[in-house]
């Protein structure tokens, strides 16, 4: 059962992935950079309210 939900969860994700470098490629630069620093931005703010520190988190296992 595990592996089935893993399997689909793979290729929802590769789907994903091809739709957005799609996007990428067809975007003003503009745009694409202006949504990566707001991505990458919220990132960092949002890693403040991490309780992990970087060590621990790698070593949790997924």
């Amino acid at each position: 059962m595990e592996s089935k939900f893993k399997e689909k969860n793979f290729w929802e994700r590769l789907k994903f992935l091809n739709f957005y470098v799609k996007w990428i490629k067809s975007a003003d630069n503009k745009d694409w950079s202006s949504q990566q620093a707001e991505f990458i931005n919220s990132l960092q703010d949002n890693s403040k309210n991490f309780q992990l520190d970087a060590k621990s988190y790698l070593k949790l296992k997924i």
